[in-house]
């Protein structure tokens, strides 16, 4: 794949100057694999006269929606001393809309147009509106929605349908509920397994199996989220993420002896949840 053979080298970052004779900006080195936190090389301290913009690689899943959800890793270093001002590679990645709104524009310029899987390097100086101060960025555009083996669904669950934006409907339940949790993987995807009390990043939606009206979803508010297992959401629905891996779509059906009853609500409660990250516990921590 050509981003794997991009990534495996340090890329070389010129961005030349404008025409005029205007001074060129300055060069930045960037290395690191897909998947991997970057590593950003550049003389200390880094003049940045204006605000620009690189792809390091370009990506090859879909294109970002004007207005949709977007979900990033980024590193973002003070270009004056290379400090580490944050980065989200070692917590939970950052979910958003692509909007200046949410992004700010200069982020929100350099991933317009951009697909899932690019890695873009931002420049940007002290007036920027991105920060108050010269900074260096990398960021990586993750998935938001779920990719992988399809996985035949058992019979006795609810139906669901996946839209082009990747939003599931899932179809009014039919017959009694069951008594127990009950899970079903529709997606198998290949990432690493989510353990017990790991922090996750999901899209989901939810409906009542009584009369199929929806619960909740994050597809309608608009980004992903993230949420500890086990810490203030359902039981049940922590309970059948455990043991999933990243990247799949799992169907989850909980009744209220699992723990789907929340406050007034005591229907049985059907989820279909696309697992975009896991951020495991360390050994010692967690389950």
């Amino acid at each position: 794949m050509r981003r794997l053979l991009v990534a495996a080298l340090a890329t070389a970052l010129l961005l030349t100057g404008c025409a005029g004779g205007t001074k060129p900006d300055p060069v930045v080195r960037v290395s690191g694999d897909v998947g991997q936190e970057p590593t950003m090389v550049y003389k200390e301290p880094l003049a940045i006269p204006r605000a620009t913009s690189k792809v390091i690689w370009e990506g090859d899943g879909p294109k970002l929606v004007d207005g949709g959800p977007v979900l990033i890793n980024y590193r973002l270093e003070k270009a004056t001393d290379g400090s580490v001002v944050k980065e989200t590679y070692s917590k939970v990645p950052k979910p958003s809309t692509l909007t200046p709104e949410t992004l700010s524009q200069d982020l929100y310029d350099a991933l317009s147009g951009e697909r899932v899987g690019a890695r873009v390097m931002l420049l940007l100086p002290a007036t920027s509106d991105t920060s108050s101060f010269s900074s260096v960025m990398v960021v990586d555009v993750l998935p938001t929605r779920a990719s992988g083996t399809a996985v035949p669904p058992r019979d006795g669950l609810p139906g669901v349908l996946v839209g082009d934006d990747g939003e599931p409907t899932i179809t009014k339940p039919e017959g009694a509920p069951p008594s127990q949790l009950m899970v079903q993987a529709l997606i198998k995807g290949d990432g690493e397994q989510v353990k017990k009390g790991a922090t996750v990043t999901v899209q989901y939606t939810g409906v009542r199996w009584s009369d199929g009206s929806a619960y909740d979803s994050t597809w309608v508010k608009g980004e992903p989220k993230s949420f500890d297992l086990g810490a203030g959401i359902l039981p049940g629905l922590a309970e059948g993420l455990v043991e999933q891996t990243v990247g799949s779509q799992v169907l989850i059906v909980i009744p209220p002896a699992s723990g789907g009853a929340a406050g007034a609500e005591d229907d049985t409660l059907v989820f279909v949840v696309d697992i975009l990250d896991a951020s495991n516990p360390h050994a010692g921590q967690g389950g």
